[in-house]
């Protein structure tokens, strides 16, 4: 029988039980021997629920004494980079949650490490494994939306400011909706776009509402502590003469509750990504071309699952460490337009 790989999990959070615990325990090839968390009662805790052998508060000594094959990084953004850099160091590969980091330096760092030590490094950008996703990738490379000149990038909640972690605090967290939930369909369209070049961006942010209210649809917050923005709009304009305009709130005042949603805009059909949907128009008519009854809620799954298969050796699609640079490097040069009130080259 094939020695099992073992697994560590850094974070003892709701990320790491519900997703990433709850993954890896599917799979015979790995046994979950560790979980790190700065509150050792919570560590404990974490560890009698999920069935995981130890439980630390120090992650050195978790390395020292587990030897981890592969560690899931579940932390606060501002750890990410030296938690990724620590288990590349210990000859781990990692996954870990998005954003890659608190700037495009980091994510630079991370990707370097991991080139040196040999090793997979994955983020969690879940929705680019949707079959939604996967489906309009395909169309896209095969040219059934021919020029996608306009892409509209939506991650917008009317009221759901999160009222847990530190999702409202800048120091922590790098910004609000943008580097939380912004960068999720961000990384989905530039996915199904095959990662186009981008040539500048221009942003405007605004802090109107969270400064002002404490509660809504994911609980309580301080208002005196809200310090990242509630909404920011954006364009990142291509190398090849497309835009994207991106949309991004924790709350704003718009009718529907909560919108993930990118839409294609191309010269021979339009899509919109879920559930996947690819129409044109013929004589004032709207003719689908083909379409998803429901979108493909399994994106948590089919991202951890990669992420393992390359890690076994399978030749398997992951959003790797280069593609993570690319994102974390748009999500600043976003933030930096939107602070300077200027255009950002890239």
């Amino acid at each position: 029988m094939t020695k099992q790989l073992k697994v560590a999990l850094i974070g003892g959070g709701q990320i790491a039980e519900k997703v990433h615990a709850a993954y890896y325990a599917t799979r015979k090839e790995l046994e979950l021997v560790a979980v790190v968390d700065s509150d050792l009662t919570r560590a404990q805790a974490f560890a009698e629920r999920n069935g995981v052998a130890r439980f630390y508060a120090d992650s050195e000594e978790m390395y020292r004494a587990e030897r981890p094959d592969i560690v899931s990084i579940c932390t606060p953004n501002k750890l990410h980079c030296d938690h990724v850099l620590q288990a590349l160091s210990h000859g781990c590969h990692v996954m870990c949650e998005k954003p890659p980091a608190m700037s495009a330096e980091e994510a630079d760092r991370m990707r370097q490490a991991a080139r040196q030590a040999q090793k997979v490094l994955a983020y969690d950008f879940h929705h680019r494994f949707a079959a939604d996703t996967q489906l309009l990738r395909q169309q896209v490379a095969a040219g059934t939306l021919g020029e996608v000149y306009v892409t509209n990038i939506q991650a917008v909640r009317r009221c759901g400011v999160p009222g847990w972690g530190v999702f409202t605090d800048k120091q922590q967290q790098g910004g609000g909706p943008l580097i939380d939930i912004g960068i999720h369909m961000l990384d989905a369209a530039m996915y199904v776009l095959g990662f186009p070049e981008v040539k500048q961006v221009s942003a405007h942010m605004f802090q109107k509402i969270g400064t002002k209210k404490s509660s809504g649809q994911f609980g309580n917050w301080d208002p005196q502590r809200f310090t990242v923005e509630d909404s920011l709009f954006a364009t990142l304009e291509l190398k090849s003469g497309g835009i994207l305009r991106l949309e991004t709130s924790f709350a704003l005042n718009v009718k529907p509750q909560s919108v993930m949603n990118v839409e294609f805009c191309g010269d021979k059909a339009g899509a919109t990504l879920f559930p996947a949907h690819i129409y044109t128009d013929e004589d004032g008519q709207l003719l689908t071309l083909c379409q998803r009854e429901k979108a493909d809620e399994a994106r948590h799954h089919k991202s951890m699952q990669a992420f393992v298969n390359r890690v076994l050796g399978e030749d398997v699609d992951i959003a790797d460490a280069e593609q993570g640079y690319i994102i974390q490097r748009l999500v600043g040069a976003l933030y930096q337009a939107a602070e300077e009130g200027r255009t950002v080259q890239l």
